[in-house]
C-alpha cells in the first residue's frame, strides 16, 4: 500500500546527478516506482512545473512527468523514435536550473513509445507543447539539460555564471 505522497527536494544544476544517464524501469507496478510517480507528481504540482524527470529528484531511472496543461500524464521508459523535420524555437526553463530560460530549437512533433503507470504500452504522436516537454525530459534521462541546447540565454545569464561557478 503506497504512502501518503511527499514532495520530493529538486536536484539543482550543477549535480553531477542530472548529467548521468538513466536506466531502463524493469517493473513498473512496484510499489517503490508507484510511490515516486505520486511524490513526483505532487512535487511537480508544488513547483508549478510542467515536466519532471526523475533524475530531477536524485533517482536516475527511465521516468519522466509531463503536464501541458490537461493534467499529469507518466512515461516510463519512453523512446523518441521520430523527429520531425521541421522545428521552431521557443524559450525553456528547467526547475533544476532556477531562474534561468533559453531560445531552444527543437522538432515540432515526435513519436515515441512508451509504458503508463499501469505498465501499458502505448504510441504516441506529439506536437506542440507536449511534444517539446517530452523532449526536454527525454533530454533529461540521457544527462542533457536545455541549457546544452540553448541558442540564446534570454534570462538569468549571472545565475548560470553563479551555478557554474560553485562547481568548480
Amino acid at each position: 500500500m503506497l504512502n501518503k505522497p511527499k514532495k520530493l527536494d529538486i536536484v539543482l544544476y550543477p549535480d553531477k546527478r542530472l548529467r548521468q544517464p538513466s536506466v531502463k524501469i524493469n517493473n513498473p507496478l512496484d510499489e517503490s516506482i508507484q510511490q515516486l510517480i505520486a511524490d513526483m507528481k505532487l512535487t511537480m504540482q508544488n513547483a508549478n512545473g510542467i515536466g519532471l524527470a526523475a533524475p530531477q529528484v536524485g533517482k536516475n531511472i527511465n521516468l519522466i512527468l509531463v503536464d501541458d496543461g490537461s493534467g499529469p500524464k507518466v512515461f516510463i521508459n519512453p523512446v523518441i523514435i521520430y523527429s520531425s523535420r521541421s522545428q521552431n524555437i521557443f524559450e525553456e526553463g528547467c526547475l533544476s536550473i532556477p531562474e534561468v530560460f533559453g531560445q531552444v530549437m527543437r522538432p515540432e512533433k515526435v513519436w515515441l513509445f512508451y509504458r503508463d503507470e499501469n505498465n501499458k504500452f502505448h504510441f504516441k504522436i506529439s506536437s506542440g507543447l507536449e511534444a517539446r516537454i517530452l523532449q526536454h525530459e527525454v533530454d533529461h534521462l540521457r544527462g542533457v539539460l536545455f541549457i546544452d541546447k540553448t541558442l540564446k540565454i534570454t534570462q538569468g545569464t549571472e545565475k548560470l555564471e553563479l551555478y557554474e561557478s560553485n562547481a568548480k
